[in-house]
């Protein structure tokens, strides 16, 4: 059986303090820095295993071995050659980061596994894309820019609110909006006694009893939009994410996904992350020619 090789640590974002006592349960303590290889949990984040706090649930309910002993806490480090299994199934290395745009349709839940039988985003998606996991979710009757990742640790760093990016939203709602009502969600908005941020709302068109609204924000609470807009006596009767971030839904299809390109992971998610993501299939096929810098002429 071949045994998963780690990557070497690349960290997308710092890692947390281990608890008090987390010392002695440490196989990599007594190691130096550059040996330690990188923390289990994140390890299973990045090989698609689980996020991070998945992993340590994991972890805490013994079902996770590393060389045939079990993990017993989080802090653990895997080096080169471990041989890491969850569940009886071995892990296999992680690859590189990789993201994916994808145009979500309504009609699908954003999980894994749904209790009540409906259908998956996950069970839509092409085989060829192996595990993924989405960065946030939308919920079921909306529709449009679903991020995708292979990677545990980089959705959790992009769902983050400090990453504070602006989700951006066209939405249509059932009734005529008060101008002043929308540029009032500019300060923000209490709503059942859930507290929600700045709101930027604006009014694109009407049509009978219906209108259309831009809305952008930064905190993508669970169906914030909705919630916000039915305290306004605006039902929402569809809602399509057309940014989230950087990224844009542009011309893809409905149900249709698409990878980020390595150099825009670069330019919009920093070295740390490209480091992660590695050489992309398009760099690795190029001719060398064609990779080098053009000859500075004068």
């Amino acid at each position: 059986m071949k045994a998963p090789r780690a990557a070497k640590p690349e960290p997308l974002e710092p890692e947390p303090a281990g608890p008090e006592g987390a010392k002695a349960a440490d196989p990599g303590e007594n190691a130096g820095d550059g040996a330690r290889g990188e923390r289990i949990a994140k390890f299973l984040a990045r090989a698609g295993v689980a996020s991070r706090r998945d992993a340590e649930r994991l972890i805490a309910d013994g079902k996770v071995r590393r060389n045939n002993a079990p993990v017993t806490h989080p802090a653990t480090f895997v080096q080169p050659d471990d041989l890491i299994v969850v569940n009886g199934v071995p892990v296999e290395p992680p690859e590189r980061t990789r993201l994916w745009r994808y145009h979500k349709p309504d009609g699908l839940v954003t999980t894994h596994r749904d209790p009540e039988g409906r259908p998956t985003v996950f069970q839509k998606l092409p085989p060829a894309l192996g595990r993924v996991i989405s960065v946030g979710r939308l919920d079921l009757n909306s529709e449009g820019l679903l991020l995708l990742t292979n990677d545990g640790a980089l959705a959790r760093r992009l769902e983050l609110p400090a990453t504070g990016w602006l989700r951006r939203y066209r939405v249509r709602v059932h009734g005529r909006p008060d101008p002043k009502a929308l540029a009032a969600l500019a300060n923000g908005i209490t709503v059942e006694g859930v507290r929600y941020g700045p709101i930027e709302a604006g009014l694109d068109s009407t049509k009978g009893e219906n209108a259309w609204l831009s809305v952008s924000l930064r905190e993508g609470r669970n169906r914030e939009v909705r919630r916000v807009m039915t305290a306004l006596g605006l039902p929402v009767s569809r809602l399509i994410r057309v940014a989230y971030g950087p990224f844009q839904l542009g011309n893809l299809g409905r149900g249709e996904v698409e990878e980020v390109p390595l150099r825009v992971l670069r330019d919009q998610l920093g070295r740390e992350t490209a480091a992660s993501a590695g050489p992309g299939p398009e760099a690795r096929a190029a001719p060398r020619a064609a990779r080098r810098p053009p000859r500075r002429r004068g």
